[in-house]
């Protein structure tokens, strides 16, 4: 990373070590401490938006499931770290990549051995297996194609990207290096990958959302529920193929995503839920299920 190089390369070289010899060096004593709870995450982390505004940055809501966290640990804000962001993804482009957040962190010392827990939600602006578009990219097209749809025919027909490409391999293979360091810099700390919320049940085929508190269903919606449910076993997979923790998120919201009758998901500009939410995106409930978790979980 840039500007730490040295605690880049020095965490590699422990980690072969490791590998080698089955032990641990010990840090040096100038290492940072680490502040206590670091998040690293996209657009359902930050959960935050400004509508009337086109300049992009990293916004963050005041209901997200950061604020609430850090709320109940009592976390204040200099022993926090969240530059969660919008648009942010694993690897993919020049954003606020996993690998960004992480190294701004580091640089701001929030790697030590007082971190508690470090979260990673990621994946949905990233482009997979070779695809052209990213999966938020392809679902976001689908919700107005009211023509076209997004079917059981759309990835033949080039309307969506293969939810086959997700896989719990890439995604281990791609945040595997960023977890080697944290680990090293932050032995103590609990990593957790945390999963997306429930939009829509894993056996649904139509999908619908709101639209100022109308209901617009989208009938052939089979391929979008995929994406999310490769999602939700990808995440997953990888978690256990490199000894994580692993949220799941759409457990603890089943039941409540879009158009339902106690609904914790944002419409677009939805009277009945939160009128200026992030549209798809966690409404202050969803949220509150999320921080509750994860405090109960790993951070009490």
């Amino acid at each position: 990373m840039s500007g730490n190089n040295g605690r880049w390369l020095c965490a590699a070289v422990v980690a072969v070590a490791a590998a080698m010899t089955g032990t641990v060096g010990a840090q040096a004593d100038s290492a940072p401490q680490g502040k206590e709870l670091v998040i690293l995450g996209d657009s359902f982390t930050a959960n935050g938006w400004n509508p009337l505004s086109k300049e992009k940055k990293c916004d963050h809501g005041d209901t997200a499931w950061p604020v609430q966290l850090s709320g109940l640990m009592g976390v204040q804000n200099d022993d926090l770290w969240n530059q969660s962001c919008p648009g942010a993804s694993l690897d993919t482009g020049d954003g606020y990549t996993l690998k960004v957040q992480a190294s701004n962190a580091d640089k701001a010392g929030a790697f030590g051995p007082r971190t508690k827990l470090v979260t990673v939600q990621f994946g949905l602006n990233d482009v997979w297996g070779g695809a052209t578009q990213s999966p938020w990219a392809s679902i976001e097209h689908c919700f107005y194609d009211v023509a076209g749809g997004c079917g059981t025919d759309a990835v033949a027909a080039g309307r969506m990207a293969d939810p086959q490409n997700v896989t719990g391999a890439e995604y281990a293979t791609r945040i595997s290096k960023v977890i080697t360091y944290i680990r090293y810099y932050a032995p103590n700390a609990h990593i957790v990958i945390v999963g997306y919320p429930e939009l829509f049940r894993p056996d649904q085929d139509s999908i619908c959302f709101d639209i100022a508190g109308v209901p617009v269903t989208q009938p052939r919606g089979r391929t979008v529920v995929e994406y999310l449910n490769r999602f939700d076993q990808a995440e997953r997979e990888a978690a256990a193929q490199l000894n994580l923790e692993y949220l799941d998120t759409r457990a603890l919201t089943a039941g409540h995503g879009l158009c339902t009758p106690e609904q914790w998901v944002n419409g677009v500009f939805d009277p009945k839920v939160n009128v200026t939410g992030l549209p798809f995106h966690p409404a202050p409930q969803g949220d509150a299920v999320v921080a509750d978790a994860l405090y109960e979980r790993y951070a009490r």
